[in-house]
């Protein structure tokens, strides 16, 4: 099967076989193919209220080369799903039927509620013994960041998604390069209000282990753990203290654009936007209490595959 993810700044490729349900809960996907490409497709939606041209040409772009690679690999099911921007933007519509055009099948643009209960899926699916439940779930996305609480046996006990993206963010807040102290100042605390409001209604401040997803949160661990390139089994599962995560945040903040880019983990198509990133992941960590968190590779994309599996097998 093949399950894309179509956010605000990045669209994602998983091609995987799917494990029998016999296999047991705890069976992995098998992996095929894992792809990335940043297309900012939410390029000015906080501002516009629409889908610029030039983004839908580069989604459009990475998208064919998707469509290539499901059919050299065979897969016999394909789901795409498009989060925050698509949910936003006035003129959706042109980008559903790009989509259609390219791929053959038409996205789903999930709310808040699906994208924050798919991420959970995906992320808490092999965490490793010392990750105790219940955990909070945090998915920090480019227009938006998923809140989710529960357990794996429990699955979901409440979600809940707010507009604190780190595209959202910088575009919003974040225009200096550097960014000046007062623009700081104002996105920490529109960040910190919307983080407050998700957290009376996820109960948050109750779960015994964060867990972090997305570019932002992966790359702000490879710097905090000093990798000299970004490493996905590095990454998986690391375990990162708020004190670090305070100190790569502040560093990241204090950084052009070109100086983040000196790091060998930088993707060059998140560097103006990392800054953002980081600070809702502090924020977040000193809103709910966590002296620490645990980070996935494994996310919404995840989730995206596990709703393929049939039923009954």
């Amino acid at each position: 099967m093949a399950a894309i993810d179509c956010g605000t700044n990045s669209i994602r490729l998983l091609v995987a076989d799917l494990p029998d349900r016999s296999a047991g809960p705890a069976a992995p996907l098998t992996d095929l193919a894992r792809r990335m490409e940043i297309v900012r497709l939410g390029q000015g939606v906080d501002r516009t209220g629409r889908l610029a041209p030039e983004a839908i040409e580069r989604t459009r772009v990475a998208l064919a080369d998707y469509a290539a690679e499901v059919t050299r690999l065979g897969a016999t099911r394909v789901r795409m799903c498009a989060t925050s921007a698509s949910r936003d933007a006035s003129n959706a519509g042109e980008f559903r039927a790009m989509v259609e055009r390219t791929l053959g099948v038409g996205p789903e643009v999930l709310t808040g509620d699906e994208e924050a209960r798919l991420s959970f899926t995906g992320a808490v699916r092999g965490l490793p013994a010392d990750a105790e439940p219940p955990y909070l779930v945090v998915d920090i996305g480019g227009g938006s960041t998923e809140f989710v609480v529960g357990t794996r046996d429990g699955g979901v006990e409440a979600a809940i998604s707010v507009d604190i993206g780190c595209v959202r963010m910088t575009e919003r807040h974040l225009r200096g390069e550097p960014p000046t102290a007062e623009q700081v100042a104002a996105a920490e605390a529109d960040i910190a209000a919307a983080v407050d409001r998700a957290l009376t209604v996820v109960p948050g401040r109750k779960a015994a282990t964060l867990v972090g997803l997305a570019g932002s949160v992966t790359t702000v661990v490879a710097i905090a753990e000093g990798l000299t390139g970004y490493d996905p089994e590095r990454i998986h599962h690391a375990r990162v203290s708020y004190e670090r995560v305070a100190e790569v945040t502040a560093d990241l903040l204090a950084k052009t654009p070109a100086q983040r880019l000196e790091h060998p983990a930088m993707h060059p198509g998140r560097a103006d936007v990392i800054g953002a990133g980081a600070l809702v992941l502090r924020v977040i960590m000193e809103r709910a209490g966590m002296s620490s968190f645990v980070a996935s590779e494994h996310d919404i994309l995840d989730g995206i595959a596990w709703g393929l599996q049939p039923s009954g097998t």
